[in-house]
């Protein structure tokens, strides 16, 4: 229980796209960043230790699948955040427009 309410404090902190991308991928923007150790939002950085940390948590080369699975599900969080700020600034260009 104590567990279900810190997740939903983290919800409400978040942005109500950003908090229901959490609520889908289970797993929060600021884990993600923890994963795949990234400060900021930057679409190369990510790209660059996604590819890393997937290939050495590899099982082929002694990696954990359970490891490498976070790895994915920390790329594709942050993925989605990257595509929540794309469609933002997009409606705000758009906004500015008329």
């Amino acid at each position: 229980a104590a567990s279900r309410a810190a997740a939903d404090a983290r919800g409400r902190s978040e942005r109500p796209q950003s908090a229901a991308a959490s609520r889908i991928t289970g797993i929060s923007l600021q884990e993600a960043q923890q994963i795949l150790n990234v400060s900021n939002l930057n679409a190369e950085e990510i790209q660059k230790n996604y590819d890393h940390l997937f290939k050495v948590n590899d099982k082929s080369v002694g990696g954990s699948f359970y490891l490498q699975s976070k790895v994915v599900r920390a790329k594709e969080r942050l993925d989605e955040e990257l595509r929540i700020q794309a469609q933002s600034e997009k409606e705000k260009e758009w906004k500015a427009e008329t």
